[in-house]
């Protein structure tokens, strides 16, 4: 906290889809930033009686590997680029991001949206999206943001038995980079 204001600062967990804050900014409007000390702080924390993230075991064993490399994944055949999904028919687009991030950057049309916090649950057996895929052989491809989530999405879905699973990767970036529409 001891940088200039104007510092820029990119959230590493921010799913919301805010890439970039100041340090003035979360100096001003980060509650976890509003306490005295180290004290106060896991005061606060222990306060807010959270659960444990889901999808835990599947970050965390990524986080251990500084995340999932996007290229690694690719070289899997787990990840389609934009101009190969743009030429794909028969599959399902699953929107990882969360609502907030949608509005504000739009989606590819005809995606179903499960935010990645419910992933797990759509992707087990019986889950909307194991069962789609199960009954209709149709392939999922994930995609959010920049295609991090997207990847650990697919190992999670492979997991699960579902191994035509795959992203897009670079995300709803690369796709609107190489013109994908968006609504």
């Amino acid at each position: 906290m001891t940088l200039p204001e104007e510092t820029l600062v990119f959230p590493a967990h921010d799913y919301k889809g805010d890439t970039v804050s100041t340090i003035g900014e979360e100096r001003r409007c980060n509650p976890r930033l509003q306490v005295k000390d180290a004290d106060a702080y896991a005061a606060l924390m222990a306060g807010l009686n959270l659960a444990n993230p889901k999808m835990m075991d599947v970050a965390v064993p990524a986080n251990m590997r500084q995340g999932l490399q996007q290229a690694a994944i690719k070289a899997r055949g787990w990840a389609l680029e934009a101009s190969e999904l743009m030429a794909l028919h028969g599959a399902t687009l699953v929107d990882l991001r969360e609502a907030e991030e949608r509005r504000r950057h739009g989606s590819i049309a005809g995606a179903v949206h499960v935010p990645y916090p419910e992933l797990r649950d759509s992707i087990a057996p019986g889950g909307l999206l194991h069962e789609l895929a199960v009954s209709t052989g149709r392939r999922l491809v994930f995609y959010c943001a920049y295609g991090e989530r997207s990847a650990m999405a697919v190992q999670a879905a492979q997991d699960q038995g579902l191994g035509a699973a795959c992203h897009l990767h670079g995300g709803i970036a690369a796709w609107k980079q190489a013109g994908g529409a968006t609504g």
